[in-house]
Parts: structure tokens; C-alpha cells; sequence
């Protein structure tokens, strides 16, 4: 069994995603909290394997929080569950100490997955956001060697970055871009 503590600053939000934890077989819901202090206090007593963490909450935020988590836990792992879908929080976060970020966007599967994933010990990233980091790393690293990319492939990255997905052959310009939306994706420009 996984061993999860909720934390979230909205009941409702920690209400749902203890239903949603607690329908798996594998999974075991053993306490929440609504505060990142009271989310250290409750993972240093209840030891959860997982700790299921908003990022904005009053007073502390989630990845302040993280690395006292971990000082008072040190088995336990750390999964963000935030509504930031900005690349420098998923690096915050991690930096912190965090193994997993997952946006509250997120369908249910990908919720229940990113802790499976975090409880094994690998690490996690929502897949847009994931993209969307490496591409922001790969452009400062061609910023650092004297830009080696050609105009297009910096196209490429720069609509990466911003969170298009892309058509054909992974190749794009920004009349062949998608953004992705809540109900799917949608058309960004005009095809050509």
C-alpha cells in the first residue's frame, strides 16, 4: 500500500483527492492537512510515503515547506500538485527536494499515476510542463555557447516554451503550432 498525506488549503480540493486516492487498491489515505506547517507535523508523525502538496497555501507556501518535510521525514516523498504551470516553480520545487510536480488540471489517471511513480522512487513531471522546461534549459544553454540553433529550430523551442505542441514531422512555425487548452488542443494560427 501507498501511504499518502493529502495537503491543500481548499477542503474540497483535499476532499476529492482523497475520494480519488483512496478508489485505488494500492493506495491508503492516512491523514490531510490544510497548512504547510500542519502538513510537517502530520508527515512527521504519520511517516506517509507520498505527501500529495499545494504549492500556495497561507502563510508558507508548499515548497517552502518541502525540505522540512523531508528533514522530518527523510523516507517520504514529495509530489506538488499545484495550479503553476510555470516551469521556475517546477524547478523550485524540485530544487527543494520535491520528486514529482503535477498540475491540479491534471485528469485523475495522471494524479493517481504521478504518485504511483513518486512512491517508487522515479521521478515526475507533467509531460507539458517537462517539455517546456527542457526546451527553456536547451535555449539558455544555445544563449550560452554563441546560439548554434538555426532561426527555425529557435522557433521550434521558442513555441515550445511557451507551450505549443506541434504538427507534422515535430517540425513547426507558428501557423503550424497547437496550444493545448483544457478541452484538448486548438489552433494557434492558420495552417499554410
Amino acid at each position: 500500500m501507498i501511504r499518502v498525506l493529502v495537503v491543500d488549503d481548499h477542503a474540497v480540493v483535499r476532499s476529492g483527492l482523497k475520494l480519488l486516492l483512496a478508489s485505488e487498491g494500492d493506495v491508503e489515505v492516512v491523514g490531510d492537512a490544510g497548512t504547510a506547517d500542519q502538513a510537517i507535523t502530520r508527515a512527521e508523525l504519520l511517516k506517509p510515503d507520498v505527501v500529495v502538496l499545494d504549492v500556495v497555501m497561507p502563510g508558507r507556501s508548499g515548497i517552502d515547506a518541502t525540505p522540512e518535510i523531508l528533514q522530518r521525514s527523510p523516507d517520504t516523498k514529495v509530489l506538488v500538485l499545484s495550479m503553476q504551470d510555470d516551469p521556475r516553480y517546477v524547478e523550485e520545487a524540485f530544487s527543494a527536494g520535491a520528486s514529482g510536480y503535477v498540475l491540479k488540471e491534471a485528469a485523475d489517471a495522471e494524479v493517481v499515476q504521478a504518485v504511483r511513480e513518486v512512491a517508487a522512487g522515479r521521478r515526475y513531471v507533467n509531460p507539458q510542463l517537462g517539455a517546456r522546461l527542457a526546451t527553456t534549459a536547451a535555449l539558455e544553454r544555445a544563449k550560452e555557447d554563441d546560439d548554434p540553433l538555426s532561426d527555425r529550430e529557435r522557433e521550434v523551442m521558442r513555441l515550445l516554451a511557451l507551450g505549443h505542441t506541434t504538427r507534422r514531422s515535430r517540425s513547426c512555425c507558428s501557423s503550424q503550432c497547437e496550444r493545448p487548452s483544457r478541452t484538448g488542443p486548438t489552433s494557434c494560427g492558420s495552417s499554410t
